[in-house]
């Protein structure tokens, strides 16, 4: 209610007595040498300070997967944008007129900026994975199609910009709240290169205004600088970027070229997939190490197939360092496996749903890690249930008949059909090695709080988490409440990412409250005999006879007699699940989320512009805790994809964003939203919390192929990268880059 009443704080509402504000000195180049900086004190407003990379105390690097993303430059700059210096002063006006008093002699170096080029430097990162024989599955295919896909930047943009307030207390306690995902990985940073220990820095996040992956790892860097800034003035200081900074310098999802060979038997079965799948990394390694694992771990989609071959890339380029995005590499890879299936069923003159049915996977099934597919697997039947509820092959045939005879300005429409899939939690071992704690505690006013260092970012995190333990404990949800994710205060239980929140954090408070209930019930058994055989049902205690009395009052009872209570349990991955990360063969996931989209669009004759109409979505994520909030996560998924399919993209000449501002950065509004339907197969999974799977990242995959397709059925055009704006689909058709028939 305080976001829909607006008395929720967010970063910049935020003020600190003595507080001064902070400003960040950047490349204008893509690659050169600093040769010289020159803090010209004199020329800059009275008071303002001025940092560089040799005020820095500890290791100059962000410490994520590794250290080597600068705090600040340090000789060479990178990428257009990489902070060189920092300002503070009373103002941000006077923060931005101190930048101007530093005074830096470049000088340029050759830069990596083209697919090419970026194959001419060594790579950030490669992984492989191999499954079958392929050449000699090759050899038996009766027929071998070939073709490259792209896609481009695509920004989150979040409603917040980024923004970090940091200070020290008295007692030397270094303290950070801001805009954030994963307070933890800020927590690490700071220690890293501050040289500060973990018991004097106290991480918070802040009402936060949406981050969709774009506050994974960033905030970690201005965390850095905020604190910086506030170590060198002694001052509290804020930095809250405008937009225009913001979408300049800030991680976008990665450019992809993914190059497909696929052989098919006559009947259309896949037989062979190789798969070579590059990344533009950007400058810096960040987080593309495990965007490029879960690419490569989806890139077969939801199908069967014997043998395959994968090669994936993460290129260095003199850019911006891309990183995580809701989806997190998958959405590119199924874009490229949508098409290469759609390209397959147009040359064998199948439809679209024909092809995916005798190929979907089943429970039993093998993916190309080696994982035995469980009863889980649901990918035929959200395919199923999705052409029931549309029937999508007698329409799409319908519309491919009508296109063949359309005239002169007639209308253009399609519908198009995506499959998709998404591991659920992190990839592999991670959540082995991690066995995130969560705690739950009993207050002294008899209520129930959860504390975990889940970040509430408008997806619900701070709703269903209460909601889980007050089912398992037997509450009413106004009798649980959730503590703010401070680093001071909750247990690690892992990042905000991955779709993990409610199926493995949520499942850990699940069984932390119901353990904390029948402590509960026990000393109430012990010190106020109320006999056995006690359950709470809606908040009251209850015996044989009836009611016993309000759990608050027991509650408030226990603890006062007998002290605090609490809980603090550690998720437990199934002893079943091995992976080895070295080969990339076993159980990548323990369980996948399954989604099915049918998208119906309109294409303008004369500017070929497509308009999406209707979105039809058919999910199976387990037992659905809280409808509403899923539907909600579901269509806004579908819809940020259909923007990557349509109109987002970042634009870039000699490294720097050119669309730059909200003006030009399009995104898809209130009146681009199509009719949008959705439905949940309720298939709970045993290792979630009641059942459940996650559901964040899963519908971002599926929308855009889609789309895609459906543009393909309305015009005869096929479109091989996104986003699929009117300009190229004039130009794939120009090329001749059409289905033949038209």
């Amino acid at each position: 209610m305080d976001k829909v009443t607006g008395e929720a704080l967010y970063t910049d509402d935020l003020t600190l007595p003595g507080m001064i504000f902070g400003a960040t000195l950047r490349s204008p180049h893509p690659h050169a040498r600093i040769k010289r900086v020159r803090w010209k004190s004199a020329s800059a407003p009275d008071g303002a300070i001025c940092i560089t990379s040799g005020d820095i105390p500890g290791p100059n690097g962000v410490q994520l997967l590794d250290d080597s993303w600068p705090v600040l430059a340090d000789k060479i700059v990178h990428h257009i944008g990489e902070p060189v210096a920092l300002t503070a002063a009373a103002t941000r006006e006077a923060a931005q007129r101190a930048l101007q008093a530093i005074e830096i002699e470049y000088e340029p170096l050759p830069p990596a900026l083209s697919w090419e080029e970026a194959e001419q430097l060594e790579p950030l990162y490669t992984l492989s994975l191999n499954h079958g024989d392929i050449q000699q599955a090759f050899t038996q295919a009766d027929s071998i199609f070939e073709e490259e896909y792209r896609t481009g930047h695509q920004e989150q943009l979040y409603i917040e910009c980024q923004g970090m307030i940091a200070w020290f207390d008295d007692d030397g306690m270094l303290k950070i709240i801001g805009s954030m995902q994963c307070p933890y990985y800020v927590q690490k940073a700071l220690m890293h290169t501050l040289q500060i220990p973990e018991d004097k820095i106290s991480v918070k996040p802040a009402a936060v205004g949406g981050a969709f992956g774009g506050k994974e790892d960033f905030p970690s860097l201005l965390a850095i600088h905020a604190a910086l800034l506030a170590r060198h003035s002694g001052h509290p200081v804020k930095m809250v970027y405008d937009r225009h900074e913001d979408l300049m310098v800030t991680p976008k999802r990665h450019p992809s070229r993914i190059r497909h060979r696929t052989g098919v038997s006559k009947e259309g079965r896949l037989l062979a997939m190789e798969i070579k799948i590059d990344l533009d990394g950007g400058a810096f390694q960040t987080l593309s190490p495990v965007v490029l694992s879960r690419a490569v771990l989806h890139a077969t989609g939801p199908y069967r197939c014997p043998n395959v071959q994968i090669f994936g890339r993460v290129l260095r380029t003199h850019t911006v360092p891309n990183a995580a995005f809701r989806g997190f590499g998958a959405p590119q890879v199924h874009f490229a496996v949508e098409r290469m299936i759609d390209h397959v069923a147009r040359a064998l003159k199948m439809n679209p749903f024909d092809i995916r049915k005798i190929n979907v996977v089943h429970p039993e099934d093998r993916l190309a890690t080696g994982q035995v597919l469980d009863e889980s697997t649901s990918a035929h039947l959200v395919l199923e249930e999705v052409e029931k509820i549309t029937k999508f092959r007698r329409r799409w045939r319908s519309m491919e008949r009508a296109r063949a005879r359309r005239q002169g300005d007639e209308p253009m429409r399609g519908i198009g059909l995506s499959l998709s899939f998404h591991g659920a939690g992190f990839t592999g071992l991670g959540e082995h090695r991690m066995r995130s704690p969560a705690t739950v505690r009993l207050t002294a006013d008899g209520r129930m709080e959860v504390l975990t260092a889940q970040t509430e970012m408008g997806q619900g995190c701070s709703t269903i988490l209460p909601q889980i333990a007050a089912a398992a404990a037997g509450l009413r949800l106004e009798d649980v409440i959730a503590h703010e994710p401070d680093t001071a205060v909750v247990p690690d239980s892992g990042p905000t990412v991955a779709s993990r929140t409610t199926m493995i954090v949520g499942g850990t408070v699940e069984r932390a409250a119901r353990e904390l209930r029948d402590r509960v019930i026990h000393w109430a058994q012990e010190h106020l005999g109320t006999g056995p055989d006690l359950e709470i049902r809606d908040s009251e205690v209850r015996g044989p006879k009836g009611s016993v009395s309000p759990f608050r009052d027991i509650g408030r009872a226990c603890y006062e007699q007998g002290g605090p209570r609490e809980v603090t349990l550690h998720h437990e991955p199934p002893a079943w699940q091995e992976f080895d990360e070295s080969t990339y063969r076993g159980v990548a996931y323990a369980t996948y989320g399954w989604a099915a989209h049918v998208i119906e669009v309109d294409i303008d004759p004369d500017t070929l512009e497509p308009r999406p109409l209707k979105a039809t979505g058919v999910a199976e994520v387990g037992r659905v805790i809280h409808p509403t909030m899923c539907k909600g996560q579901f269509e806004g998924g579908t819809l940020q994809a259909i923007g990557y399919a349509l109109t987002e993209e970042m634009k870039m000449k000699q490294g720097k964003y050119l669309n730059d501002r909200l003006t030009t950065y399009i995104i898809p509004t209130m009146k681009d939203s199509p009719k949008m339907e959705v439905t949940f197969l309720d298939r709970p999974w045993q290792g979630g919390a009641f059942g459940a799977k996650g559901i964040g990242e899963l519908p971002m995959n599926g929308a855009a192929p889609a789309v895609i397709q459906a543009i393909e059925n309305a015009t005869g055009i096929i479109p091989v990268a996104l986003p699929a704006t009117p300009e190229r689909l004039y130009r794939w058709m120009m090329e001749g880059r059409t289905t033949g028939e038209d």
